[in-house]
């Protein structure tokens, strides 16, 4: 039985203490609770090393925001956590529902499908997933749309920073594989599946061609940089990582700057009603551009991942071996996230696209037909294999692990707004 903890909100509690030294007040007093064992010795190295870099930045510079440190802890060249290591599956520190069988693919593929059709069937189409992770969903939806027959129209685009997850995506995905493209290509590596469907790697969304596209991200922009915001007696403050003296090892700590900080300004609204903000700015950019592409030449986007529709505050939280883990120890050797405000990106595209959702992972499973679906599968398995379909299903529909935190939201250009409304979008009759 695969026993596995998803990435659920920890519980901490925000203390203030008025230092008369500092320019900085802490938070916690500077310090995360302590939520897992010791770092394995096979893990320290790179992630001392990883310490010790940050440490010399903010010697030189000072506090640093969350969003630098999320950054440079995930994807720095060297000693970032998503570049060099496969996180995914029971032996790494968090599991996708792409991981736990084909079920929730061929539903997203399904839904893609469905949406296509509905807008003309436009040829070719660019199927683009952010974030692919170890190329599951991908795998699945490729399968479904050659089932009915289109992959000879569709081309695969990948979205992936990390040297490591390209070679785990490759090998899942393609029969072979070309890793030195021309100077004038923006992709990094290219391949072909047993069905002749090129697939292409690119660095940046703003690398993928120009035309009509579905784009998928599942997982992606949950793992973005987050800047963090406090409400104080003095107004907006932003919330820094610092090193904490205190500490023996080389452990950092929360403080919050004592002026307004530039972002502060910027990325607070004026009618916020919550004392504890976080905002992604990257996501902001990738959806603005995203926007742009689907207004000018056409698509759709469907994003799945843990979020919230504006309401909650203090996310931010690391997981290592699918336990909680202290996001300030040991960076580089945990994975980092926080809740995506969906609310954020309704505000980046209104002007230019039409949103749907967030609705439940259960609903929208549900609605696509997961329980038809897993009714043949079943008839066609053996009993071991009825286990683990069974056990993938439920853990899918799950209200407590994910029905209710993991939400999917959906993206069209604004020009196809009668066409939505005589043909609603599936799976987002709720939203």
């Amino acid at each position: 039985m695969l026993s596995i903890l998803r990435r659920f909100p920890s519980v901490s509690t925000i203390l203030y203490l008025n230092l008369q030294k500092t320019a900085y007040k802490f938070i916690n007093n500077g310090e995360q609770p302590c939520i897992t064992a010791c770092v394995p010795p096979d893990k320290i190295k790179e992630s001392v090393s990883l310490a010790r870099q940050l440490q010399a930045k903010i010697k030189a510079v000072g506090p640093i925001t969350v969003a630098e440190y999320m950054k440079e802890v995930l994807t720095n060249p060297l000693s970032g956590y998503y570049m060099h290591r496969d996180m995914i599956g029971e032996t790494g520190d968090f599991i996708t529902s792409p991981e736990l069988g084909q079920l929730f693919g061929e539903m997203v593929a399904i839904w893609c499908f469905s949406e296509w059709q509905k807008m003309g069937s436009p040829i070719p189409l660019q199927l683009v997933e952010m974030g692919p992770g170890r190329g599951s969903l991908a795998q699945d939806v490729l399968r479904v749309f050659e089932r009915f027959g289109v992959h000879n129209e569709v081309s695969l685009h990948l979205v992936e920073v990390s040297p490591h997850l390209s070679q785990i995506q490759a090998k899942a995905l393609c029969v072979k594989i070309y890793t030195q493209p021309t100077s004038n290509q923006q992709y990094y590596q290219m391949g072909i599946t047993a069905t002749n469907i090129p697939v292409f790697w690119y660095k940046s969304i703003q690398d993928v061609p120009r035309q009509f596209s579905c784009f998928l991200a599942h997982e992606f922009f949950d793992a973005l940089p987050i800047h963090k915001f406090q409400r104080t007696e003095a107004g907006w403050r932003e919330v820094l990582i610092d090193i904490d003296p205190a500490a023996d090892t080389e452990k950092f700590r929360f403080v919050i700057s004592r002026a307004p900080t530039p972002a502060s300004k910027l990325f607070i609204k004026a009618d916020e009603t919550r004392d504890h903000v976080e905002v992604c700015v990257e996501s902001g950019a990738i959806l603005e551009h995203l926007a742009m592409r689907m207004e000018e030449d056409g698509g759709f986007a469907l994003f799945a991942d843990y979020g919230h529709d504006g309401t909650k505050t203090d996310t931010f939280r690391a997981f290592r071996d699918h336990q909680l883990h202290d996001p300030l120890v040991e960076p580089g050797s945990a994975d980092l996230t926080a809740d995506v405000d969906f609310s954020y990106f309704r505000a980046c595209t209104e002007d230019k696209l039409l949103t749907f959702g967030p609705v439940t992972q259960r609903n929208f499973l549900k609605q696509m037909g997961i329980d038809v679906r897993l009714e043949v599968l079943l008839q066609n398995c053996n009993e071991k294999q009825k286990e683990n379909l069974l056990m993938g299903y439920h853990m899918m529909i799950d209200e407590d692990k994910m029905g209710e935190r993991f939400k999917l939201f959906s993206l069209f250009p604004s020009v196809l707004k009668e066409l939505l409304v005589r043909f609603p979008v599936s799976g987002f009759a709720n939203s």
